[in-house]
């Protein structure tokens, strides 16, 4: 008997030795977060999902849009996280979003998610148009400090601005098409011809033009508030200033990708993104949450006091539905000062 029991012991040891492993799940994320913002982010939901592996492709807005919209047929990612809500739109459009309802939905402000009941789309923060300017740099050329975009387009500051192209970046777009709903078309399209004669370069990243300031290749970068707060948190010489007029801006938002095969998982991390561990986190770089009463925030240091006032007051569903018409105007206008890609 007691042999018998000893055999069935190790009979059932050697099956689960001889067992394949379970396999962890693992998400395809798709990204246009910051890279130093990512590591930073996801540490809460590492702590709460140990078993889900997590693979990011981090590009910028435009590129990512672009490249699940050629993905359509045969979709890669699971989901999308920090990406601009006006591109999101465009894949709403296109049949490629799942709609989903994260757990928390309830604390999203209306106007920082998709409208449905069961939303496309939901937003994690706010990020707009700032100047990162070189204040080392302005002094040697002995120019003074933009406070406004009137400001950007005086003779004094040409060749010495470098902006985001809007084609591949979210802060370029949001920029462009905050100036266009702000001013007008007529007179946005101006406006950005003035400003086109101070250009140095177009960039395809929108934190490009800033760490070109903090570098001192030139003294101005249009680009987005966080990435001047954060270099002159580390030490660089520039300050951020938010244009008088008001600041262009859009949401970093999440969605689920439609496809064959939906992780579950994915859903846990859509629910993860909108938490309060998250957006204490979002918190610490950008002054607006998509959320309500998130507890534990503070007032990042170099924002104005009152952030939403900053934002001008644009409609979200204009730019993704003026988006490509936009686009195709400002290439046709401007794409000669492009840096290649």
């Amino acid at each position: 008997m007691l042999a018998t029991v000893r055999s069935l012991a190790l009979l059932m040891f050697l099956v689960l030795a001889l067992a394949p492993a379970a396999k962890s799940a693992e998400l395809l994320v798709y990204t246009a977060l910051e890279d130093d913002q990512i590591p930073v982010y996801i540490k809460s939901f590492k702590e709460k999902y140990p078993d889900i592996q997590l693979k990011f492709v981090r590009d910028s807005t435009g590129v990512v849009i672009a490249k699940l919209l050629a993905e359509k047929d045969n979709p890669q990612a699971d989901l999308v996280w920090g990406t601009a809500a006006t591109g999101l739109i465009l894949l709403e459009e296109a049949g490629l979003l799942e709609p989903y309802a994260p757990k928390g939905l309830e604390r999203i402000t209306p106007r920082f998610r998709d409208s449905k009941p069961v939303p496309s789309w939901v937003a994690n923060d706010i990020f707009e148009t700032g100047f990162c300017v070189n204040e080392m740099e302005l002094q040697a050329k002995k120019l003074p400090t933009p406070k406004s975009y009137q400001d950007l387009i005086k003779p004094e500051y040409k060749g010495q601005i470098v902006m985001p192209n809007p084609a591949s970046s979210g802060t370029g777009y949001l920029t462009v098409a905050g100036l266009i709903f702000l001013l007008g078309e007529e007179k946005g399209w101006a406006y950005l011809d003035k400003l086109h004669d101070n250009i140095a370069m177009y960039t395809h990243s929108g934190s490009k033009p800033c760490k070109m300031a903090g570098t001192g290749e030139i003294p101005i970068g249009i680009t987005f508030g966080y990435r001047g707060i954060m270099q002159k948190r580390k030490g660089e010489p520039v300050t951020t200033v938010f244009p008088a007029e008001g600041s262009g801006w859009d949401c970093e938002a999440n969605a689920l990708i439609k496809k064959a095969a939906m992780k579950p998982e994915a859903k846990l991390f859509l629910d993860w993104a909108i938490s309060d561990p998250a957006m204490q986190e979002y918190a610490k770089s950008y002054p607006i949450l998509a959320a309500k009463d998130v507890p534990g925030l503070k007032l990042p240091e170099g924002y104005p006091a009152d952030p939403l006032k900053q934002l001008i007051n644009l409609e979200m569903s204009w730019a993704a539905k003026n988006r490509a018409r936009i686009l195709a105007e400002w290439e046709k206008r401007y794409a000669t000062k492009s840096e290649a890609k």
